[in-house]
């Protein structure tokens, strides 16, 4: 039998491997030096950790996500508790969430079982493609990308016996409880299983702890349900996630694009027989997005990177079943209930060329470069236009109270940066001390994150946010709820 050809040569695995890791590293630095903690909803995420109450300020709203909640905030709010240093646990908050990608790779690395450790490298692969789309912005979708894999793997390597599906069920509660975008991420695992057969062992144990866990996923959202207000919210925001307007974004169109480009000049150089036409169809696309970066380009990827979750979703789970798809040996694509798997893979195997891809891979990861660093240097320059701001004399009683001042007073360009309904409590993380002179409002928010009363217990309770601050956020709170 002729063996099967390597996930990829060595050069490519190299490039996937790096890149992924490198990713999932970066993440982490450029998160916690630059505090993108702070942006977007993680405001009043950070906020609700230095007054050590994020559960009743938001998490009990939200219980279809407690892997999320359990991974990230109790650990960050006792680093408060111990410290009396509310940055230093806003600090932990950053470094555990933006760890996600790290964690994953590294869980998928020691539990991939797969011929070269295939959904390993699919797993890099999907951390440097996708994940810098939604960086940043705190997605609890990011946290489901990072548990998927794993259990991926976990499904797909497992020993069939009781400590097999006790990891697997493990595995999958966590994935669950991360988004309600993972149902269909859980559902993508199960086809992947699937392909191998409706009697494979490994499928009727993945069906099975699946709608046990999904029993559990629907007694907690009956048991712990969301307030009123939110409730409405969030079934507003439910199909906002599948929304494939969501996409129509310059940095994803930029990417589509550059790949799109890509392979025409690859066609077209081919055609006339050029060596090694993917080397010059990559510099000829990177010097192309080079010119457009600097002559055309004004956009800035920031609130978009919500958006963005849904490219998030779809290719997540697109990766997932070529992991698995990759991963089958010949004999299980040929049993395979759909029979022309084994010739499709066989086919697409023999015309995939390594150096393409990574050279694919490399346009992908320049452009993640450029618009991740655009974002941070945008965020960098609104979060010190929100301290002048917090810290300044301009008030704006118009608002409802001499202490507020308007949030329009920092200009569009910069605004381009903010999220209207948390800019009031990133005034209080920005400003020295958590300590600002006024608190900075968006007058054209139209959701309210605190009731009065939860403003109240916490302006009673939250020992570690100085009492003056405490007592602006009551003041706003009870203005709008």
């Amino acid at each position: 039998m002729k063996p099967r050809p390597h996930l990829a040569p060595g050069a490519l695995r190299a490039v996937i491997i790096t890149g992924g890791i490198g990713a999932s590293i970066l993440f982490v630095l450029v998160g916690v030096i630059c505090r993108l903690q702070l942006f977007g909803d993680g405001s009043i995420f950070s906020y609700a950790v230095a007054a050590q109450d994020a559960w009743a300020f938001h998490w009990h709203n939200i219980s279809g996500r407690l892997f999320t909640y359990f991974l990230a905030y109790p650990l960050a709010e006792a680093a408060v508790a111990m410290s009396q240093n509310a940055e230093a646990g806003i600090a932990v908050y950053g470094i555990l969430f933006f760890s996600a990608q790290l964690f994953g790779l590294a869980l998928t690395f020691a539990v991939d079982r797969t011929s070269n450790r295939t959904i390993f490298i699919y797993a890099c692969l999907s951390t440097v493609c996708l994940c810098p789309f939604v960086y940043g912005f705190p997605t609890e979708m990011w946290m489901a990308h990072a548990v998927f894999w794993p259990t991926l793997a976990l499904s797909l390597g497992s020993s069939i016996s009781w400590s097999g599906a006790a990891a697997v069920f493990a595995a999958l509660l966590a994935l669950v409880f991360t988004h309600e975008g993972a149902i269909v991420l859980s559902a993508v695992i199960i086809f992947a299983l699937l392909l191998r057969g409706w009697r494979d062992a490994k499928f009727v144990r993945m069906l099975c702890v699946f709608l046990a866990v999904l029993v559990i996923w629907g007694i907690v959202k009956q048991m712990i349900r969301p307030d009123d207000y939110i409730a409405g919210v969030l079934a507003a925001a439910a199909f906002k996630i599948i929304d494939i307007r969501n996409l129509a974004q310059p940095a994803f169109v930029a990417v589509l694009g550059a790949l799109l480009g890509y392979a025409g000049l690859i066609w077209l150089l081919r055609w006339i027989s050029l060596p090694k036409a993917h080397v010059f169809a990559a510099a000829v696309c990177a010097a192309t997005l080079g010119i457009y970066w600097i002559k055309f380009d004004h956009s800035i990827l920031t609130d978009a990177r919500y958006d963005l979750r849904t490219i998030l979703l779809i290719m997540t789970a697109v990766f997932g079943i070529l992991a698995a798809v990759h991963a089958m040996n010949d004999a299980e694509r040929r049993s395979s209930w759909f029979p022309p798997l084994a010739r499709w893979t066989m086919a697409i195997e023999a015309i995939v060329n390594p150096g393409v891809i990574a050279g694919a891979l490399l346009l992908i990861i320049l452009i993640h470069t450029v618009e991740t660093s655009k974002f941070v240097l945008a965020w960098r320059n609104y979060r010190d236009a929100v301290r002048a701001l917090a810290t300044g004399t301009v008030s704006d009683p118009e608002l409802g109270s001499p202490l507020f001042v308007s949030s329009r007073h920092i200009g569009i360009e910069l605004n381009r940066v903010a999220w209207n309904s948390t800019t009031p409590y990133l005034s209080v993380l920005v400003a020295p001390r958590l300590a600002p002179t006024r608190l900075v409002v968006d007058p054209d928010a139209g959701y309210f994150w605190l009731s009065c009363q939860t403003a109240r217990q916490s302006e009673a309770s939250s020992t570690a946010v100085p009492a003056a601050t405490r007592r602006l956020v009551r003041i706003y709170a009870c203005l709008h709820r």
